[in-house]
């Protein structure tokens, strides 16, 4: 399959990827016929999916399976009256049916809007207006449903609601009932004209750490950018068994259980389950040989609490991470337990993965990795001009005449957020990094969370890792707090393991700020810590900094006197 669309499938080395990656783009590109029906025709029997619950249930789907099942809700939804570049909005969790819907607005030309079971009313209504969303397909569950049903009179442009829940249950007033309708369909029939390459496919709410989330809009070459994603970061071939854990409301979900995979020939893993335990998930991964894995580092930072010599884990081939910046003590303890070196990604909603460590390269623990060939990525300073080695700057995406595969269309009905981001031929990703003399690159922060103390400009991703080679850290935020005398002052916000929580107090405090002295330059340690039982977080699992900043300015005291030698 991949290699209809590369001109070249196999790379050895990081010059070799540089040199020879390049895309072969169909005029009509759709990811739902050119890549999922393609495997249906040619492999039909060929498993595809393979999603179990927290309930002990499972399911098998090929790839013909997936076309059928498709194509039957396909026809269905075009029952409904959804077509070209109607809005519909997601919000099933892991269940089964998400792959199927995907696979069906995908056939259809509709513009699908995935999301968490975590909205509530105000962020439903905000979604439903801000995108004009015409129907929302949900899971059956009381709080989704309840939210919901309390946004509907606020949302004027959605004229369809259609939920899937477990047979026998009834069916929530003003609900259309998924399993009943879709088996009445009538035999799909693709439509004569489906999309352009520039139509939109899809968006993403951003997550939004500060302010309401931006729409971002995809368009249909943004599946073909996840490419790279599954088959070279993901290292995924036709054997392969990959499991990424990511909520399907997030934009993670079409990065690890989705595009990539099937652009492989993988089968997509599922574990369908509605709170997160270690010893369960590892449990899943040894009953079903999973053979590859991405999850971000807090997952891992779980993981190896629990003793991983009590799972059978041979299977396991390749291991990935991002979403957050990984923390090197996590690297080393999960390799030092394994064996298997994870390999880390960077990216965001608005591209595919823009930096990442590939298999031909040796990762170098903490590090994001190197430039992915299909965007052009650069460092620079406040004032445009690109940085030196060892220097921190913004990244940045070049963009010349024609939009990298992968990069976003827009902030959806809003130029200047737009504008704001995107300008001069550069899209601006606010994340600060430096870059090493093998041109590996190496994460500081978001440029908002940059904390200016007596002088020095400090990364919070460095004074977390630090603190995170302590054992009491389970995880932390380190923000800036306002001081009259330095500017600001480095503050920890600490959640501790629970064997160490009866230990909270000054001396544990003292303990921290002499360890993080050890570890990274003096000047960086937190004048102030304050344990938490967690830390504030978006929806999809980014801490919120500027939560904590706006709760210090309320709260805290002045940072302590200036000491001698500072």
């Amino acid at each position: 399959m991949v290699e209809r669309f590369l001109k070249q499938t196999h790379f050895t080395s990081v010059e070799d990827y540089n040199e020879h990656l390049e895309f072969i783009i169909p005029e009509h590109f759709n990811f739902a016929y050119d890549v999922m029906d393609a495997w249906a025709a040619e492999a039909p029997e060929k498993l595809a999916l393979l999603w179990t619950n927290d309930q002990g249930e499972e399911i098998r789907a090929t790839f013909k399976q997936l076309k059928e099942q498709s194509d039957q809700a396909a026809s269905y939804l075009q029952t409904l009256g959804i077509g070209k570049g109607d809005p519909v909005m997601l919000i099933l969790k892991r269940r089964y049916e998400w792959w199927i819907v995907m696979l069906a607005l995908c056939k259809i030309g509709a513009i699908v809007i995935p999301a968490t079971h975590m909205l509530t009313k105000h962020d439903i209504v905000y979604r439903n207006t801000r995108a004009s969303v015409k129907a929302i397909i949900c899971v059956d569950d009381a709080y989704v449903v309840s939210q919901i049903q309390a946004a509907k009179d606020e949302s004027p442009t959605v004229t369809q609601y259609i939920t899937i829940t477990d047979h026998g249950k009834p069916i929530p007033e003003g609900f259309r009932d998924y399993q009943a309708e879709v088996v009445k369909a009538p035999a799909f029939v693709r439509p004569a004209f489906v999309n352009n390459n520039e139509d939109t496919m899809i968006m993403y709410f951003t997550s939004g750490t500060s302010g309401e989330p931006k729409m971002v809009a995809h368009d249909y070459l943004y599946a073909m950018g996840h490419l790279t994603t599954g088959v070279f970061w993901h290292n995924l071939h036709e054997g392969s068994l990959h499991l990424t854990v990511a909520d399907t409301g997030w934009g993670k979900a079409v990065w690890g259980k989705f595009y990539g995979q099937w652009f492989a020939g993988a089968t997509v893993f599922v574990f369908d389950h509605e709170k997160f335990d270690a010893d369960c998930l590892l449990r899943q991964m040894e009953k079903y040989r999973v053979t590859s894995f991405c999850a971000p580092p807090t997952i891992y930072r779980f993981m190896i609490r629990e003793d991983l010599s009590k799972y059978d884990l041979s299977s396991l081939e390749y291991c990935t991470t991002a979403g957050e910046a990984l923390n090197p003590a996590v690297y080393d303890k999960f390799f030092e337990k394994t064996g298997i070196r994870m390999m880390e990604g960077f990216g965001q909603t608005e591209t595919t993965m823009t930096l990442g460590t590939f298999p031909w390269m040796q990762p170098k623990p903490g590090s994001m990795g190197i430039p992915n060939a299909q965007y052009d990525i650069d460092l620079i300073r406040a004032d445009g001009t690109s940085c030196e080695d060892g220097e921190k700057g913004e990244i940045v995406v070049r963009v010349g005449d024609k939009k990298p595969i992968g990069l976003f269309k827009e902030y959806y009905r809003d130029e200047e957020k737009t504008r704001e981001a995107w300008h001069d031929g550069l899209y601006h990703t606010g994340d600060m990094a430096w870059r090493d003399e093998d041109g590996y690159y190496w994460f500081e922060g978001r440029i908002d969370d940059v904390i200016k103390s007596s002088g020095y400009r400090i990364g919070p991703f460095e004074v977390e890792s630090a603190l995170m080679t302590h054992p009491a850290v389970v995880e932390c935020a380190i923000t800036g707090v306002p001081d009259d005398i330095r500017g600001m002052v480095v503050k920890a916000t600490v959640v501790l393991g629970k064997e160490w929580k009866d230990k909270a107090g000054d001396d544990l405090i003292k303990e921290l700020q002499q360890h993080v002295k050890r570890e990274t330059a003096p000047y960086k340690y937190p004048r102030i810590v304050e344990f938490v039982d967690e830390l504030p977080k978006t929806i999809s699992g980014k801490i919120r900094r500027v939560e904590i900043r706006n709760k210090d300015k309320q709260t805290l005291p002045p940072a302590p006197p200036l000491q001698g030698g500072e």
